[in-house]
Parts: structure tokens; C-alpha cells; sequence
């Protein structure tokens, strides 16, 4: 399964459209939010998934699956699954896209090298601090659950005997920071290109279902090739670096559609809050509803083993997976332009923060799980319980970094002109 960070641009919008109104404003300001609390929540619920073994993954057995989930619970609720799945299909493909969504504004209003540059230091320079520092922190906690020796030292031991650096949810950012340097590339050899992307984006206006099916034929292309070789869920590190490798094509994909849409101009395009997307939003999450279903159930015919099960069946998951993700892509988007428009002091507190909560919230979430294991809650209580107090310290822990990089501001102003400080839309 995905291991979400929703990350800066799936949580963090990187920029904000300068010929979007204000209405667009507020909702995608409201999208962030809503998805920073989600991100939380996935993490939060992974201990508690009915499809897990009986027992924690060894920690130096490979395939290494506690990096992905590093606490096991004998509490289980299968709707945990549905909800996991749910957002493993469709959360991480919405927050590429809106990272590239935002992406124009900031390469026209700075150019492709000072861009890249506040990349580094909004982007890369996090990752690296995060991977060094909150990664063993928050991996600890799965380590006690199968250690002989649970002393801080023999954990350092077997953590430098990996034959990765694991990042957890950091892996978005530096995937990120990459297509944000395919793009500032782009920006710099081709300074056309929003010209010819207009030309795709302009068609679809006024017809979501003609984005839909581009969108979707050409995720199948980029996606069912890599999954069948590969297999949806395998994984490869570089040390710090992580990749699924099914997917980076089709994240690509997602992150160049958002790039077209933002050099159109959203208030114009599919995106619009007065646009049809936005009015059909109900047939839009009941196609995603129709079309998670397909998926789950073909993709559980391939379980538990997808390299035994027959290839007509991998073959068929394998092609429900873009339109489950298209759909459910489109359905977050579209309800969000038609419900989440009316702006709110903890909304815009949430929103504001989702950087901070991003980078802070995984070591929080896995400490508390740890520290649930014998209690005698049920799965949906610990898991509450877990997103609750793991949301509200993380976000605890943004305000104080917020006002401490203010302060860095203050004293050294040359960090401003960098981007390395504030969340905020400009």
C-alpha cells in the first residue's frame, strides 16, 4: 500500500494562481486542510487494518514491510481497510496534481533558477533534516516491537545495518523537488509551453468527462506496463530515496496535468468554481465510489500473492486502477469546489499549518501507537485517538516552527527572498 506523506504540494499548495478568484482561493485553501487531515488520518489507522498478520514485521527481515507499516495491533476493523485503500488509490495522485497546479506562478513570477532554488530551501532542505532527524525517531517505536534488546544503541546498530535509509513520508518531497526541476527546466528550454498546453486544456472546459478520458488513457499507459512488470506495491530505495515502482510515471503524469491546468489559468479552466465539474459533483463521487469497488474487487482477486495469481486477473486490476484513481481524483476536486467555499478561522489555521503538521506528525503518530498496544480500546477508538492528539501536537509543533522561522527572518532577511520561511499563499 502507498505510504502517504500528502506532502507539501499534497498538502502544502506551492503557489497560488494569479488570475484565480477568490472563491477558488478559499476552496483550495479548504482542499489543503481537509487533505493535511487526512494524510494524519491514514497514518493514524494503519496499525488497525484487518489485512495485516497476527504479528509486527521482524525489523531486519527483508522485504522490510515495517517501513511501511511499522506498528501492528492485534485491534482490527476492516473498514480501516476500505479507508486506507480509499486514499492509497487516489490522495497521493490529487497532491502531484495540485502541486503542479500551483507550479506556474511561481517559475513566471521568478524565473526557472531562483524557483528551483526556493525549492531547495522550502523542499529539499526539510527532507534532508526530517530523514536524518525524525525518521530514526519515529522508527524506533517499530523497532521495539520485535527487539531483544531494546536499548538506544543496539537500535542505532540495527538502523545502520539497513540496506536503506528509510524516510517514511518524506519520500514525496524529494520526488517533488525533482518534478519541480523537470519543470523549471521546461520553463527555462521550452518558455512556450503553456501555448501548447492551452490548446489541450482549452477543449476540456466545458467537458470534464474529455479530461477524464485523457487523464485515464493516458495513466493506463504510463501505469499498467510498470505494474505488471513490477507489481502494484513493490518498492525500491536508493538510501533515502524511495520510489513505488509502478507508479512514478503516472505521477508524472498527474503532476504535468495540474502544470497545464495552472499555465492556462484555473479560473478558466475544468477547475473553475462555476464550471461543470463543480456543479456535477455528486455523479463524480459516485463514479469514484463505482470505480473503487471495481478496483478492490479485481485487485482482490490477485491477493495474496500477485505474481502467482493468473495474468488475466493482474491484468485487469492493473487497468482499473487509473480509472479508480481519475475518478476519485476528480471527485475530491470537483466536491470541493462546490462545498468547501466558505472560509473559517480553524480552516485557515489548519491549512496554514499543513507544512509544518506534515513534516512533524509521523514520529508523533507512531510513538502514540506504541504506546496503545496493550490497551484494551477497539480499533476505531485507538485510531481516533491516535489521529487526534498526533494532529494536535504536530500542529502545536508548526506554530512554534512558524514564529521560530519568523524570528530567523528577522534577524538574517536574507532568508525571506529565499522561500525557505512561509507557508502562506502569495
Amino acid at each position: 500500500m502507498d505510504r502517504l506523506s500528502v506532502g507539501a504540494g499534497e498538502i502544502r499548495i506551492l503557489g497560488w494562481c494569479s488570475t484565480m478568484n477568490s472563491g477558488a482561493n478559499v476552496t483550495f485553501s479548504n482542499l489543503r486542510a481537509l487533505v493535511i487531515l487526512i494524510v494524519v488520518a491514514f497514518h493514524s489507522a494503519l496499525p488497525y487494518l484487518a489485512s495485516q498478520p497476527p504479528h509486527p514485521f521482524a525489523f531486519d527481515a527483508p522485504p522490510y514491510r515495517w517501513i511501511a507499516f511499522p506498528i501492528v495491533d492485534r485491534e482490527r476493523w476492516f473498514g480501516l481497510d476500505l479507508f486506507c485503500a480509499w486514499q492509497d488509490v487516489s490522495l497521493m495522485s490529487l497532491m502531484f496534481l495540485l502541486a503542479g497546479l500551483f507550479t506556474p506562478h511561481g517559475l513566471i513570477r521568478k524565473g526557472g533558477a531562483a524557483y528551483l532554488a526556493e525549492r531547495w530551501w522550502r523542499i529539499g532542505l526539510p527532507f534532508v533534516l526530517a530523514v536524518a532527524l525524525l525518521s530514526p525517531v519515529a522508527y524506533y517505536a517499530s523497532y521495539l516491537t520485535t527487539a531483544t534488546d531494546p536499548s538506544p544503541a543496539a537500535f542505532w546498530q540495527h538502523w545502520r545495518a539497513l540496506p536503506m535509509w528509510p524516510s517514511g513520508p518524506q519520500w514525496f518531497l524529494w520526488q517533488l523537488l525533482l518534478l519541480s526541476g523537470l519543470a523549471a527546466a521546461l520553463h527555462e528550454i521550452v518558455p512556450s509551453w503553456p501555448r501548447a498546453a492551452s490548446l489541450i486544456i482549452a477543449k476540456c472546459g466545458d467537458r470534464p468527462l474529455l479530461f477524464f478520458a485523457g487523464l485515464t488513457s493516458l495513466s493506463a499507459l504510463a501505469y499498467v506496463p510498470l505494474a505488471m512488470i513490477f507489481t502494484p506495491w513493490e518498492w525500491t530505495f536508493f538510501g533515502p530515496l524511495s520510489f513505488q515502482l509502478s507508479r512514478p510515471l503516472h505521477y508524472l503524469l498527474y503532476f504535468s496535468a495540474g502544470l497545464a491546468i495552472g499555465g492556462y489559468g484555473c479560473n478558466r479552466s475544468i477547475f473553475r468554481t462555476d464550471g461543470p465539474l463543480a456543479r456535477r459533483w455528486p455523479a463524480w463521487v459516485a463514479a469514484a465510489f463505482a470505480c473503487f469497488a471495481v478496483w478492490g474487487g479485481l485487485t482482490s482477486l490477485t491477493m495474496p500473492d500477485w505474481n502467482a495469481s493468473p495474468p488475466a486477473y493482474r491484468l485487469a486490476a492493473a487497468f482499473a486502477f487509473p480509472f479508480a484513481c481519475a475518478t476519485g481524483v476528480i471527485a475530491f476536486v470537483a466536491s470541493s469546489l462546490a462545498l468547501l467555499r466558505r472560509r473559517s478561522a480553524l480552516a485557515d489555521s489548519l491549512s496554514t499549518n499543513a507544512y509544518g503538521i506534515y513534516l512533524t506528525h509521523y514520529p508523533l503518530v507512531l510513538w502514540l501507537q506504541y504506546a496503545l498496544l496493550g490497551t484494551s480500546l477497539n480499533a476505531v477508538a485507538k485510531a481516533t485517538f491516535v489521529l487526534i492528539v498526533a494532529l494536535v501536537l504536530s500542529w502545536a509543533a508548526s506554530g512554534y516552527l512558524t514564529v521560530s522561522a519568523r524570528l530567523l527572518v528577522h534577524r538574517h532577511p536574507r532568508f525571506s527572498d529565499k522561500g525557505a520561511i512561509s507557508d502562506q499563499p502569495r
